[in-house]
């Protein structure tokens, strides 16, 4: 699973300016961050329903997502 958000979810996510990170699948709960644009994005459930249709159809597995937010590291605090 981390290979798969590494290598085709996340090149796909960056060309929209964010960025997704790994954390942890256990259980059919794939943890994973998301940082850049959508640390702050409107419609991140969109996303996410796509993440898991992705999978799905990839590597055919049901998932729950569960999303943690991140300030990019460029933003000021």
């Amino acid at each position: 699973m981390e290979k798969y958000i590494a290598e085709v979810l996340s090149p796909k996510i960056q060309g929209d300016g964010g960025w997704i990170e790994f954390v942890s699948f256990e259980n059919g709960v794939l943890t994973v961050i998301f940082r850049g644009e959508c640390s702050k994005c409107l419609i991140l459930n969109r996303c996410i329903d796509w993440i898991k249709s992705e999978i799905k159809r990839d590597l055919k597995k049901n998932v729950e997502i569960n999303a943690i937010r991140k300030k990019p590291y460029f933003q000021e605090v």
